[in-house]
């Protein structure tokens, strides 16, 4: 398994929806608040051969309320 960590930026006056949506999937391990142009970001486990953008596109990117998602860093091991 492989840490990724992905940044979402939300619609104004949705982190906290947002935030609970992804909770609910139970597909994060840790989440965070942040500030500046992201509001959220997520450490999400991968299997070595799970297409990192796929996982994101299927999982995260349909939260309604969701602006952008970046994917900011991937580690093989830490």
């Amino acid at each position: 398994m492989k840490p990724i960590f992905v940044q979402l930026q939300c619609a104004p006056g949705k982190t906290y929806e947002v935030a609970d949506e992804i909770y609910r999937k139970e597909i994060v391990s840790e989440m965070y608040s942040t500030s500046g142009d992201y509001d959220l970001m997520l450490k999400i486990y991968l299997s070595e051969d799970q297409d990192i953008g796929k996982f994101i596109n299927d999982n995260i990117a349909t939260v309604p309320g969701i602006n952008r998602s970046l994917t900011t860093l991937t580690f093989n091991a830490f």
